[in-house]
């Protein structure tokens, strides 16, 4: 298992723990940005942390790991390489989340839910959402980091690689907008 202090050096080394005034995917603001990106960019990096995913879910015996597009596909990919497992993604195509590409979730199928970010866990709720759908089994999620501190519950096992206190308030609580010294700005894949 990856140590958290070896978590923590690969995230800084790679610069994906980002300081600044961030509007997160949720909506939230924070101060402190986790773009994984910069980490998933090196192979051996994104290697050791899957595997730490991985080892956890082993004996799970999912048949498939599932993640939300953009920041769930290279880990998916990766995680599901690590279990020798097909790896698929779903994507938003009008605002909605779904499978498209001829990927398939069959019923009775045991699925492994990854993302490399989790705040709020919008993004993994309705990944769930559409692999119980499709007659699949959560065998669990799996994330990078999880940035609620371990306050947000899918209702099945979750397991991060790096659990992380990284305040962020609403948009009209934010003191950072307060001050007005620091512009805010939109680092994700998409926005509400």
């Amino acid at each position: 298992m990856l140590e958290k202090d070896k978590a923590i050096e690969i995230f800084t080394q790679s610069g994906a723990l980002l300081e600044g005034h961030f509007r997160l995917t949720s909506g939230r603001h924070s101060n402190q940005y986790m773009q994984c990106a910069q980490v998933l960019q090196y192979p051996h990096y994104t290697e050791q942390l899957c595997r730490h995913l991985a080892d956890k879910f082993e004996n799970e015996k999912a048949e498939v790991v599932i993640g939300p597009a953009m920041g769930g596909i290279i880990v998916s990919y990766e995680v599901a390489r690590q279990l020798k497992v097909p790896g698929i993604f779903c994507e938003r195509q009008d605002g909605e989340m779904m499978l498209r590409r001829g990927f398939e979730i069959k019923p009775g199928q045991k699925v492994l839910v990854v993302e490399d970010v989790v705040t709020t866990g919008g993004s993994v709720d309705e990944v769930i959402k559409i692999v119980r759908e499709a007659g699949g089994v959560v065998a669990g999620v799996g994330v990078l980091v999880d940035r609620s501190n371990g306050k947000v519950d899918f209702g099945v096992r979750k397991e991060a690689v790096l659990t992380m206190d990284i305040k962020s308030w609403e948009a009209q609580e934010c003191p950072l907008c307060a001050e007005g010294k620091i512009p805010v700005v939109k680092p994700g894949s998409r926005s509400k």
